[in-house]
Formats: C-alpha cells, structure tokens, sequence
C-alpha cells in the first residue's frame, strides 16, 4: 500500500493510484475530461495547475510498446484532442509532456502547461519538479482550486462537444 499526497493535502492510502482513479476510488479535482474504453484523462490529483492533464491507460501496463494497435489508436486521437482543446479553451501556447516507464502507476503521460510564472523556475524538464512543488505549495487554495476545477469543466465541455 502506497501513501500519496493529493493537491488538497489528504492521504490516499492505495496500492495504485491509477487503478484508485480510473475505478472512482479516488476523484481528481474537478474530474474527468475523458474517459474511454481505453484510457481515463483527468486533472493530476498531486498538483493544483490549471490544465495539467493526467492521460492514463486504463490497463495496467507500463511502456509505449505494450500498448495494442486499438489502444495506439485512442491514445494519439486522445493526446491530440486534449492538446487541441488545452490551447482553445485555456489558451494554453506551450505543454511539456511527461512519460516514464518505472512507474508504479499505469503507463500515463503528463501534459504539463507552461504559464509565465513557471519561466521562474527555468524552461527545461528540470523545471517542472521545482514548478509541480510550487504549486502544490502555493497553489493549493481555494481560488486556484476554483481556476483549475473551472479549466477541467470547460476542457470537457469542449471535447464532448467536438467527435473524436
């Protein structure tokens, strides 16, 4: 059992935080923007940015080379779809995206939007650690928290608006 600390500072105790996720054990700030037969897309639950967006496999898988020819599919459809709507709706001009394979969770791809204050923190992959603890430090309020549930309800309206 693994112990993980939310954006809002409650502990979930689980044994994988994708599994908690996609199963409705634990609900990300704001919800769901997508869900497929394949994969679950959703507010990270770790850090309060407006737009950062967990795009998790619902199988538990690690690596890109197992994903299957359908799952290939929906994931680039998907990824492209949400980056779509992050830059329409958000006015998101820059993401970083973020995947590792020695993961404990589902294989799962970060896109991380880069705001003006995040340029602070310097403007590589080495920046986002220090930008993820920031926010998770400073960020995590009421306002910010209303700014990032208002993101994730307007990235889902537009996706469910528009066929993927």
């Amino acid at each position: 059992m693994r112990k993980i600390t939310l954006s809002n500072g409650e502990i979930a105790h689980v044994d994988c935080l994708s599994c908690a996720i996609t199963s409705g054990q634990v609900a990300p700030n704001g919800g769901v923007v997508i869900e497929t037969d394949y994969f679950h897309a959703h507010q990270d639950v770790a850090y309060p940015i407006k737009g950062l967006v967990i795009l998790a496999s619902k199988r538990h898988i690690h690596c890109f080379d197992e994903l299957n020819d359908d799952e290939k599919l929906d994931y680039i459809n998907l990824l492209t779809t949400i980056r779509k709507a992050q830059r329409e709706v958000l006015d998101i001009e820059y993401v970083y995206y973020f995947y590792n394979e020695d993961t404990t969770h589902h294989f799962h791809t970060w896109m991380v939007p880069r705001y003006e204050w995040m340029h602070a923190f310097g403007r590589s992959v080495e920046s986002l650690r220090p930008v993820l603890l920031h926010a998770r430090n400073q960020l995590n309020h009421e306002e910010n928290e209303k700014e990032v549930r208002e993101g994730i309800m307007f990235l889902r309206e537009y996706i469910k608006n528009r066929s993927i």
